[in-house]
């Protein structure tokens, strides 16, 4: 029987801001030709008011030596606070130098359906597409692109809403 080992640790939000964090995960070699090099996972949390706090504590399962690469996300009034920190041991340390993020708003006044998602064998993927006002992710659905031989997602996005996107690169 493995093993399975996990981490969390806690932030706490002030009321109207709402965090999410996502781990950065590096692509298998084996898997580099087909798939993206960097994929990224929500963390799972569980949440605890306190008076106007919201306490979140977020959990790793099975933690890197060297460390696991987050990306946090504060959504609050029409803006995004993005921060990148890496967990190790038992604390996190928020990096002082900038991670290279793209990031855009999608904004449509039609339903539009946005198709620019490529998976890992593992069904991982390099890109995220957030509802701010829910912070929810918007769940793609998936497919198999017959021309390319690969799995794919495309996500339906509402009119008249803007949507937060973001995919981790490799730095130049």
């Amino acid at each position: 029987m493995d093993n399975m080992q996990s981490k969390h640790f806690s932030i706490t939000d002030p009321q109207g801001v709402n965090t999410v964090i996502y781990q950065v995960n590096k692509t298998e070699k084996e898997f580099l030709d087909s798939a993206p090099k960097y994929t990224v996972e929500r963390l799972d949390h569980t949440e605890e008011l306190r008076g106007n706090l919201n306490k979140k504590t977020f959990y790793v399962d099975n933690p890197q030596k060297d460390g696991n690469q987050l990306v946090i996300l504060s959504f609050a009034n029409d803006k995004v606070v993005i921060n990148s920190g890496l967990l190790i041991n038992d604390e996190v340390r928020i990096t002082k130098r900038p991670t290279p993020f793209k990031f855009n708003t999608l904004y449509s006044e039609e339903e539009l359906e946005y198709k620019d998602f490529d998976y890992t064998p593992n069904l991982k993927r390099s890109i995220s597409i957030i509802d701010p006002e829910t912070t929810e992710e918007v769940k793609p659905t998936l497919y198999f692109d017959e021309k390319t031989n690969e799995v794919k997602g495309k996500c339906k996005l509402k009119p008249y809403k803007s949507y937060f996107a973001f995919e981790i690169r490799e730095g130049k």
